[in-house]
């Protein structure tokens, strides 16, 4: 009897023992099943960033080049645009495949990876040439710029040479230009003494004085005189004389011989033909095509 009851408690025993042994193999696979399922995940979540540190690297390459993007021109025939552009594509496909990648197989991933760090390093290297490059640029655009201006500040002073020896060229002319003094207009009656009232005038008589002017080359000057009526009519028809080009009607002219010496008291009649009106009459002189005086003088009734 002693011994059934000891057979049964190692019985008992040894099954409690089998239920803890059960147990905790239980325990222990499924703790042992989270932590793979942890490790999993965590390398997942490792792989993930290494792929987002991968794309940004690469977009600050690109955003650090696009500063020598409107130099490319510079460089169109350069082949480290080309070069740049080539492993630029390179990495946007295998970002792009490491983006794909379905099943995240780590070798696959790491061999990705180094790819990717090797182009990362060709436009880094072709980055820093293109900087030099356009450093190199700039300063020859700088040096352009700096000839450019001293042309133009040379182009100012040849214009500034020119415009001065064009006003003084202007003043020799004008200098040698015949002056005229004392212009004076009259109206005459038949006896040739002054008339006061216009309208019964026989002549209209145009006196003046031509001053000593050593610049004035000497000899025989013919001088045309136009006299215009209040009503803007010229008067009399002494013919033509030419004048800046054109052709231009006058009153009457005169011819004196000039020797650089004052001349004083020329003067130039007119018939008068019609009965004039009272106003102002206007008094024009030309010689060696200038217009040499310019009077306006009021007659009255």
């Amino acid at each position: 009897m002693e011994n059934e009851k000891k057979s049964n408690l190692t019985l008992v025993l040894i099954v409690i023992l089998a239920v803890v042994i059960i147990a905790g193999g239980i325990v222990f696979f499924t703790q042992n099943k989270k932590m793979n399922k942890a490790i999993a995940q965590n390398e997942q979540l490792q792989l993930t960033n290494e792929q987002l540190q991968l794309a940004n690297e690469y977009q600050n390459l690109n955003n650090e080049f696009a500063q020598y993007e409107n130099q490319t021109r510079l460089l169109a025939n350069d082949s480290l645009v080309e070069k740049y552009a080539a492993a630029k594509s390179k990495v946007e496909k295998l970002l792009q495949e490491l983006k794909n990648e379905k099943t995240k197989n780590a070798k696959r991933i790491k061999q990705l990876q180094d790819e990717i760090a090797t182009l990362k390093g060709l436009l880094r290297h072709y980055v820093q040439q293109i900087d030099s490059l356009a450093k190199e640029n700039q300063g020859l655009r700088s040096e352009n710029e700096e000839i450019k201006d001293k042309n133009r500040q040379l182009t100012r002073r040849v214009d500034a040479v020119a415009r001065d020896n064009a006003q003084l060229t202007e003043r020799m002319v004008l200098a040698e230009k015949l002056n005229v003094t004392g212009v004076s207009l009259q109206a005459l009656k038949a006896n040739g003494k002054n008339e006061k009232n216009i309208t019964k005038a026989r002549q209209l008589l145009v006196t003046f004085t031509i001053p000593q002017n050593n610049s004035t080359p000497v000899g025989e000057k013919e001088i045309y005189m136009r006299l215009t009526s209040p009503e803007g009519d010229l008067l009399g028809n002494g013919g033509v004389f030419t004048f800046e080009g054109q052709q231009v009607k006058c009153t009457a002219r005169k011819s004196i011989e000039y020797a650089g010496e004052e001349i004083g008291g020329i003067k130039i009649y007119w018939d008068v033909n019609a009965t004039l009106n009272p106003g102002t009459y206007t008094v024009e002189l030309f010689c060696d095509n200038y217009r040499i005086a310019s009077r306006q003088f009021t007659m009255k009734k």
